[in-house]
């Protein structure tokens, strides 16, 4: 056979056709994108770095505040008057509640409201308004226990911050001279007001890097705290303490509108006590009313009445128009002046300066006044104090009314030298009697110890202040009108007084009482005044109402002072 060869099957042709501009256009498209994003780089990188390095500081730097401790306030013997105490604040992440859920269990939120003592749906309410906030206080001030037991409920979003409460271990006993903070822990009233930088101190800053899961992974800066200072007052817990009990029961024995008491040490010009009734309780946010909270010694300003009168004999003395000789006649009670008249409670008849101190007669001090210069009497009146701020830094102190005027009735000056027509504080009065006791020499209220400014200085005659000073121990004594005021074992020196208060086109029947004093008499150590304003009751004379509670607070004071009894001395006649 013939054997047939089959030919070869022709493939087809596999040639590729190159493109070159094709390629080119891709080639530029890479090499362009390329270069784009190594421009953005070095723009980024190079030209303005600090965004991305911001951005990111953003999402991982925290600063994290240090509080610092206010400052502790002692009175003179180290007793604690304000001290702070940790407490935390409640707050919450209400985005990150949303985020998590965490309102779908709703027992554990009305836990939290529960132990806060806040509604239950007003809690609720208040996160689901607030759902794009990342931070929104629930409680501030939360104790211990309360603290621990919202750690426990284990609520994401929910946290607590430290910070510090303000307690006042004397209560209302001090309310109105040491203040009350508020709570950003910053003064509100008082001491703590008028001190706030001194006990504020500064809060520290701690800067740190956080990452993504909230752990710190670098400390970057610590701003150290610096703590508030302590403040050591002149004030005497024990004495205040007496005297805040005397002023409570002086208000709750005659009804009155309220009652004030302020002891001052003599030599050195030192506040030892400084109360109000009503008063507050500085630890009870509730009881912060606004009547309750005024500091009435420094607030209030009152005609003095008789307790001024002293101060009429020394400008008469110092003046040269009387002697211890002088003998004024006070006629038969009632002295006309023009188309007015002056009138004495009781017929004192002619009577000599001590006399006149000890029956309280307004002719005779008036009369006194009408033989001197308007501007000799005001004089004295300002040089102990009367019309001027005490210095002692206080906020809501008045300056009283201190008349200047050129032109004076006879009956305006009569009035000014019993009292009337002149306008002062407790704190001003009890300066004028504190610079008596001290002889004359003007020393300046202070409420800080450690003062060593030495500013004091002479205004009243030595002698004259001193024989002054024994005219008014004789107002103590049987047949002068502050014999309440008496302490056994004690030479007192006192005045009382009673002023009508001032109203709308005259005077009110409402009165002012008060009792002015110093004691000891040989050698004056305390000042003290005692006011009960509007008492009720047919009782309404200072020596009645205001006398046994200056005799009771100033007992007090001088035992705790341990000031020895002096009635063994010879009495000034």
């Amino acid at each position: 056979m013939k054997k047939i060869e089959s030919s070869p099957k022709k493939q087809p042709s596999q040639s590729h056709v190159f493109i070159r501009w094709r390629f080119y256009i891709i080639l530029f498209f890479i090499f362009s994108a390329f270069a784009i994003l190594i421009g953005r780089t070095a723009y980024i990188q190079v030209v303005e770095p600090d965004n991305l390095v911001y951005q990111g500081d953003l999402r991982s730097i925290r600063a994290k505040t240090i509080p610092s401790a206010r400052g502790i306030i002692s009175d003179r013997n180290g007793e604690p008057l304000a001290v702070s105490v940790p407490v935390d604040a409640v707050w919450a992440d209400p985005a990150t509640i949303f985020k998590y859920h965490e309102l779908d269990d709703r027992n554990r939120w009305y836990a939290l409201a529960d132990v806060l003592g806040l509604d239950r749906q007003a809690l609720i309410d208040k996160i689901s308004e607030n759902k794009s906030r990342r931070f929104i206080y629930l409680q501030r001030q939360v104790n211990p226990p309360m603290a621990k037991y919202i750690r426990e409920l284990k609520l994401k979003g929910v946290g607590l911050k430290s910070e510090s409460r303000r307690y006042y271990p004397s209560g209302e006993v001090s309310a109105h001279l040491i203040g009350v903070t508020g709570i950003d822990g910053h003064g509100l009233e008082g001491v703590e007001k008028s001190y706030d930088n001194w006990l504020s101190g500064e809060a520290g800053k701690q800067v740190i890097r956080k990452d993504r899961y909230g752990r710190v992974v670098e400390n970057i800066a610590l701003e150290a705290k610096q703590e508030g200072k302590p403040l050591q007052l002149t004030i005497d817990q024990r004495i205040q303490a007496i005297a805040y009990r005397a002023v409570k029961q002086a208000k709750a024995d005659h009804r009155a509108t309220s009652a004030s008491a302020i002891v001052v040490d003599v030599k050195s010009g030192a506040i030892l006590a400084m109360v109000n009734a009503p008063s507050y309780n500085p630890n009870n946010r509730s009881d912060l009313q606004t009547f309750r909270m005024r500091n009435r010694v420094l607030t209030d300003a009152m005609e003095p009445g008789s307790t001024i009168k002293p101060f009429t004999e020394i400008a008469a003395l110092e003046n040269g128009v009387a002697d211890q000789n002088t003998v004024i006649d006070t006629e038969n009670g009632v002295f006309r002046i023009g188309g007015s008249r002056v009138r004495d409670v009781s017929r004192v008849g002619k009577a000599n300066l001590q006399k006149i101190l000890q029956k309280s007669s307004n002719i005779g001090v008036a009369k006194l006044a009408l033989r001197m210069p308007i501007q000799a009497l005001l004089g004295v009146y300002g040089s102990v104090g009367l019309g001027e701020l005490s210095g002692l830094n206080l906020v809501g102190e008045s300056m009283g009314i201190f008349p200047n005027r050129t032109r004076w009735s006879k009956f305006e000056i009569a009035t000014l030298a019993f009292g009337y027509g002149i306008s002062v504080t407790p704190i001003q009065l009890v300066h004028a009697y504190a610079t008596l006791g001290n002889y004359g020499v003007y020393q300046p209220l202070h409420i800080i110890e450690n003062n060593q400014q030495d500013l004091s200085k002479q205004v009243i005659d030595r002698d004259i202040a001193k024989l002054v000073l024994g005219y008014m121990e004789t107002v103590t004594q049987p047949g002068g009108t502050a014999t309440k005021a008496a302490i056994p074992g004690y030479r007192v020196a006192a005045k009382t007084g009673t002023s009508r208060k001032a109203t709308k086109g005259g005077y009110s029947d409402e009165y002012v009482n008060i009792t002015a004093g110093i004691a000891p008499v040989s050698d004056p150590r305390l000042a003290l005044v005692m006011v009960v304003n509007e008492p009720q009751g047919d009782e309404y004379y200072g020596g009645s109402v205001a006398a046994p509670f200056f005799a009771e607070i100033m007992k007090g004071a001088l035992q705790i002072m341990n000031i020895a009894p002096d009635d063994n001395q010879p009495r000034s006649k």
